[in-house]
């Protein structure tokens, strides 16, 4: 494993992370012994960050997280991450809200304190331009989320606060440099890297507006997810989540395996785009870790060859990098 030091913190990551989320569903459904085996295999490999969210499977990916960790006497070896997501109802009581929510992700994970914790939301201009949406104002603003995230600090109960860097990125901009966030977990993968560069006026999927730079002048530490699209980039079908978010739906989905499968064609025989995309996304000198959600300690073993692999070949990278900030041409290739 190879670690690096988070952003503007102390912390020593695992260039691969280990994602709990619901498209692997590992973590959110009932896989009994291959939840224990997975992230045995994660430790074995060297993976110290573990990341997960208050609302993925309702709750399930921290409990079985948790249960996963204590049954191999690692929860204090490990840094945890979770998150908190406010709904509109809400926002009458954001401090109510966010305490709850935190109190019962610690209960789940079976933990007192939390490495790192999360806002979920969207950042737009206004409440609701996006699903869960909310505004710079209500997130650093006097009687925001993050006052409750900064008391929550204050008091030991988590360590660092991070966002989740959706939504539109003239607001995310805002919050990014108000400088009191330490971390960012961002979209990033060989289909979309709008996040980490600036992307074609004719790019035909969100642009995510290159606030990795943005970071990068706060000293913000970055995760990459979405490092396989969704399982996109890696053959996979649709997972059961895909079908009903409203995050990255079922279309995005579609056009990912399409526009994957004319990627395939850059890569030499026997080269698969699941080792060239982590490679890819590795390859940004301002993303630290790549969060991966893992289906069973193969995957995990197979993510670790791919880092110790090394960096991608300078002209396939090139290569590849066009396709994350260009639409296809006709032919099926990609335009610089």
């Amino acid at each position: 494993m190879e670690y690096v030091t988070l952003g503007g913190t102390d912390l020593k990551v695992s260039r691969v992370a280990f994602g709990a989320g619901p498209i692997p569903q590992l973590m959110t459904e009932d896989a009994g012994r291959m939840q224990r085996a997975t992230v045995e295999q994660a430790l074995e490999s060297g993976v110290n960050w573990f990341d997960t969210a208050a609302t993925y499977g309702m709750g399930k990916s921290e409990e079985s997280l948790g249960t996963a960790l204590a049954e191999l006497a690692a929860l204090n070896k490990v840094h945890l991450a979770t998150k908190v997501r406010l709904l509109p109802t809400d926002l009458d009581d954001i401090a109510g809200k966010v305490e709850a929510s935190v109190m019962g992700s610690l209960s789940r994970l079976g933990v007192q304190r939390l490495t790192l914790l999360q806002l979920h939301n969207s950042v737009t201009t206004c409440r609701g331009d996006e699903a869960t949406s909310l505004t710079p104002q209500d997130v650093i603003g006097p009687g925001g989320v993050l006052e409750t995230l900064e008391r929550l600090r204050s008091r030991g109960v988590v360590e660092h606060l991070g966002l989740t860097g959706i939504g539109q990125p003239d607001a995310l901009r805002e919050v990014i440099g108000s400088g009191r966030f330490a971390t960012m977990q961002v979209p990033y993968n060989l289909l979309n890297s709008s996040a980490g560069c600036v992307a074609s006026e004719t790019f035909p999927e969100t642009d995510y507006g290159n606030v990795i730079d943005a970071c990068a002048a706060q000293r913000m530490g970055v995760f990459a997810i979405r490092v396989y699209a969704g399982g996109a980039l890696v053959g996979q079908p649709p997972a059961p989540h895909t079908f009903k978010t409203k995050f990255f739906p079922l279309d995005l989905f579609q056009r990912d395996s399409d526009r994957a499968s004319q990627l395939a064609d850059l890569l030499d025989p026997g080269e698969s785009l699941a080792d060239a995309g982590l490679r890819y996304v590795l390859g940004h000198p301002q993303i630290q870790a790549a969060i991966v959600g893992f289906s069973s300690p193969a995957q995990v073993r197979q993510a670790v060859d791919s880092l110790l692999a090394g960096p991608l070949p300078p002209p396939l990278y090139q290569q590849l990098a066009l396709a994350g900030r260009n639409p296809p041409t006709a032919d099926g290739g990609f335009s610089p």
